[in-house]
């Protein structure tokens, strides 16, 4: 027995929105990872392994949940340039249920599952390292506070992929994430490029209520529902800056209405601060760079904006739009304030102090989630600090306007600092030779070892951040 919660909420769009799909057969279903953590959440723990593989590496349906799979329809800007051919190309939307812990709705979105109507030529597969990969930033992004996708389940396939940006043949497989939500700012924008203000209107009324359902009573729906999502898009970018993280494909069709983060292609973790730093080689101009996230994001939402005007106006628009930024600067200092266990002073304060710290981080170029996990608690870890393999940045004179703005924090309730976690030397990071140095046993000899003892290793790191459940 299972307690899973199904629904099929999506369904109530209509055909419009989705294509019913099959799923591809594939020849084999090796399973290789299960988050049993968030399995629990949606009660779905006491499945056995081949009961796993039954149903996300063949798809049987979870009872009460969708028939058929829904390949989601959706637009987007792809590096600023329109693409009205997009949609789920290699994914689908394979089950919708609730957490059981706080009640929301999650979508059970796939990876790799095969072609559908929007694959454009491509063959709707996932290679085995980018499901490694996406894995890896979850639960990294996870116990950095960062609101993230799950990735609930990873099935080897059997097949062979050739792809450019890597060894080829390599390995295939299937992804099963969890999410609040797979609608995308792209969502909105399909519906904007057919003139359908209705289908606008459907779409919102069906978001706010699943989503957010306390806007259902807005005197002016459109507005009070673009200013949510201003608020979470703008927390999500504070989020990735605190944890030091660049997503590396930021187009509009990867922005969910939610503020959720997900979606991990080239994704990568800077080693020092520097704004320019960018995920994706493809990237030529640094658009996605670590340091223009936040301004990426803005002109996401303006495009989410733009969608609305069909059943709005831009009076009643445009002051929620301009809240992205006085949004983004209250949501910086908390992010970064959270990630060393601070509690917050008063909101200049708390600017000067971001300030303060990245001058310190820039100047020096000290590595960024070593400085994290060395002044936890702020001045109550001055001697980790001095243990630390960055002491020597702590010791110039670089760091002495930030050692006196550390001296005005206090810690917080929940900065756990005799959590053994803190007694180490050096914080886990997820660099990129890291991430290739646990996909080289897996490639080389199906040694999946370093890649179990990594994700216990973050599992520790969750739970020193108190963020475990």
């Amino acid at each position: 027995m299972f307690a899973f919660k199904p629904a099929k909420q999506h369904e109530i769009l209509g055909d419009a929105f989705y294509d019913r799909v099959a799923p591809a057969i594939f020849p084999q279903t090796i399973l290789r990872h299960r988050d049993q953590r968030w399995a629990r959440r949606v009660g779905l723990d006491g499945f056995g392994d081949e009961q796993w593989i039954e149903h996300f590496g063949r798809f049987k349906p979870l009872p009460g949940s969708l028939e058929a799979p829904l390949a989601l329809r959706y637009h987007g800007h792809q590096f600023r340039s329109y693409n009205a051919d997009l949609g789920d190309g290699r994914g689908f939307l394979f089950a919708q249920g609730y957490d059981l812990t706080d009640g929301r709705l999650l979508d059970f979105g796939t990876k790799g599952s095969g072609r559908t109507p929007w694959s454009r030529g491509g063959d709707g597969r996932l290679t085995l390292k980018g499901g490694v990969r996406e894995i890896l930033a979850t639960e990294m992004l996870e116990a950095l506070g960062v609101d993230t996708s799950k990735s609930l389940s990873l099935i080897e396939t059997g097949e062979e992929l050739y792809r450019g940006d890597e060894p080829s043949p390599t390995r295939a497989a299937v992804l099963v994430r969890l999410s609040h939500s797979h609608i995308r700012i792209g969502t909105f924008q399909r519906l904007a490029y057919l003139d359908d203000a209705e289908g606008i209107a459907q779409l919102l009324d069906y978001t706010i209520a699943h989503y957010y359902p306390e806007l259902a009573t807005a005197a002016d729906k459109p507005a009070a529902f673009l200013e949510a999502v201003v608020r979470n898009v703008a927390r999500l970018g504070a989020q990735w800056i605190a944890a030091g993280f660049v997503h590396g494909v930021l187009n509009t069709d990867n922005i969910n209405v939610t503020g959720e983060s997900f979606d991990y292609g080239p994704w990568r973790f800077v080693p020092t601060y520097d704004p320019n730093f960018t995920a994706a080689y493809f990237d030529e101009t640094g658009l996605y760079s670590f340091g223009r996230q936040p301004d990426t994001l803005a002109w996401n939402l303006t495009r989410l904006a733009e969608c609305l005007l069909p059943i709005s106006s831009i009076e009643a628009l445009e002051p929620a739009l301009n809240q992205v930024w006085p949004e983004f600067r209250a949501a910086l200092p908390q992010a970064m304030l959270a990630r060393l266990g601070l509690r917050p002073c008063n909101v200049d304060a708390d600017s000067d102090f971001v300030t303060t710290l990245f001058g310190f981080l820039s100047a020096t170029q000290a590595p960024y989630e070593q400085f994290f996990f060395d002044w936890r608690g702020g001045a109550l870890s001055a001697e980790r600090a001095a243990r630390s393999p960055s002491a020597h940045h702590y010791a110039s004179e670089a760091f002495r306007p930030l050692a006196d703005a550390l001296e005005a924090y206090q810690p917080s309730a929940t900065v756990n600092l005799d959590h053994a976690y803190f007694a180490r030397t050096t914080p886990r990071t997820m660099l990129i030779d890291e991430v290739e140095a646990i996909w080289a046993p897996i490639a080389a000899a199906d040694d999946w070892s370093l890649f179990q003892s990594t994700l216990a290793e973050i599992a520790v790191m969750r739970d020193a951040y108190g963020l475990a459940d």
